[in-house]
């Protein structure tokens, strides 16, 4: 009940609205104009990778905090603190998940129909899309149920998505420099796994054998894992990186004072 209430509120929202049409006219764009179906889903990678983690941190966090009310109303009645956190996550992650699926999904779905050979990678794009959307939903929710404010949860939600995009290249980087004369292979697969976009990139690129555009610590994880058994290991990773966050946002959440 809480999921279905939350999904007709969400639903409703012109935030959500304006983020499908954007998927869905950048994908038709990028089609029309990218010359294939490979070509267009090769654009998309820095469209799931940046936009999908950047409005779902950010939209999560405005929407358990516009929610505020109806939690403490929920709260009040006999209803169990974590069916109220689960529903709260359901409630978010599932419609930003279908504005990727109506977005991305069905523009793709329709070319693949004509090119059988992309709907392997059309389903890894998508399903790289889905466990993003998760992972920064579980991080929304803990920022926004740890921070009583919302200008301190708004700002720490933005430093969440810059740690995981900008951030982390510039620290990756300065790791290969200045510890370049010593063996790396073991800090960079650890950074790899730390970092959920950097996971969906290694899974992407591997998908579409882009080795020229993998980076050193793609190469290093693709050369320890192998192909195949680096995207199984990083579709593993990327659950971790979703439930972690969510079960420390529930804790806090049972704990928190309202």
């Amino acid at each position: 009940r809480v999921v279905a209430s939350q999904l007709r509120n969400v639903a409703r929202s012109r935030w959500l609205l304006g983020y499908t049409l954007l998927l869905l006219v950048a994908t038709v764009l990028l089609i029309r104009f990218g010359g294939s179906g490979a070509r267009a889903l090769l654009s998309l990678v820095n469209l799931v990778l940046l936009l999908l983690p950047l409005v779902s941190v950010v939209f999560g966090t405005l929407y358990v905090y516009n929610a505020r009310e109806f939690i403490e109303l929920l709260l009040a009645q006999p209803v169990g603190r974590g069916a109220t956190y689960f529903g709260l996550f359901g409630g978010l992650a599932l419609p930003l998940i279908g504005a990727l699926l109506v977005g991305v999904g069905g523009p793709l779905a329709v070319q693949a129909a004509a090119e059988p050979a992309v709907v392997r990678p059309l389903v890894t794009l998508l399903a790289i899309g889905v466990l993003l959307t998760l992972v920064f939903s579980a991080f929304a929710l803990c920022v926004a149920v740890f921070f009583e404010e919302r200008s301190r949860g708004f700002g720490a939600a933005l430093l969440v998505w810059l740690g995981c995009t900008v951030v982390y290249d510039g620290l990756s980087l300065l790791v290969l420099t200045v510890f370049r004369d010593y063996p790396l292979e073991t800090p960079v697969l650890v950074l790899s796994f730390l970092n959920p976009v950097d996971l969906g990139r290694i899974v992407l690129l591997l998908t579409f054998d882009v080795s020229a555009l993998m980076g050193y610590t793609g190469t290093i994880f693709a050369r320890f894992f192998g192909s195949a058994g680096g995207i199984v290991a990083a579709f593993l990773m990327l659950l971790v990186c979703a439930v972690v966050p969510l079960l420390v946002g529930l804790r806090w959440f049972r704990r928190k004072d309202f």
